[in-house]
C-alpha cells in the first residue's frame, strides 16, 4: 500500500512537500484548469445577471403599456366630462386613476430589478481572480 501513495505522490512519502522541479511541471495545468473556472463563473454571474436585467426591463416596459393605457382613460374621461355631465366620465377617471397607479408601482419594481443587476460586470469571479492571484504570490514567495 505504501508503494502506490508513494508513486502518487512522484516516490516520496505522504507528509512530504513536492519539489520545486514537480510544482513547475504542475503550474501549466493549473494555471490552465483555474482560468478555466475563472471563465465558467464568469459566464454563470454574467447569465443570472443578464436575466434579472431583462426581467426588469420587461416589467418597466409593462407599466410603460399600462400607463398608455392609463393616459387613453383619462382622455376618454376628458372627452366625456365635455360631452355631458354624467356620472360616465367619473367612472372613466377612476379606471384611468386606477391605471395610472397600476403602472408607476410596475415601474417602480422593474426599476427596482434592474438596479439589482448592476453593475454588469461578474463581481464574484473579479473578487475570485484576485484571490487566487494573492495565493499565487504567496506561494511563490515561499
Amino acid at each position: 500500500m505504501t508503494d502506490t501513495n508513494e508513486a502518487a505522490h512522484g516516490g516520496r512519502g505522504a507528509g512530504q512537500d513536492p519539489t520545486v522541479g514537480e510544482l513547475a511541471r504542475q503550474l501549466p495545468e493549473q494555471i490552465t484548469r483555474l482560468v478555466r473556472e475563472e471563465l465558467r463563473l464568469a459566464q454563470l454571474e454574467m447569465t443570472q445577471k443578464g436575466k434579472r436585467a431583462g426581467i426588469g426591463a420587461g416589467i418597466l416596459g409593462g407599466g410603460g403599456v399600462v400607463a398608455l393605457y392609463g393616459v387613453a382613460a383619462v382622455l376618454a374621461a376628458a372627452i366625456l366630462a365635455l360631452a355631458t355631465v354624467l356620472p360616465a366620465w367619473a367612472s372613466a377617471l377612476i379606471v384611468g386613476g386606477a391605471l395610472l397607479a397600476v403602472s408607476a408601482v410596475l415601474a417602480w419594481l422593474g426599476r427596482k430589478r434592474v438596479q439589482q443587476a448592476m453593475p454588469p460586470v461578474p463581481q464574484q469571479t473579479q473578487a475570485s481572480v484576485e484571490a487566487d492571484v494573492e495565493e499565487i504570490k504567496e506561494r511563490v514567495r515561499r
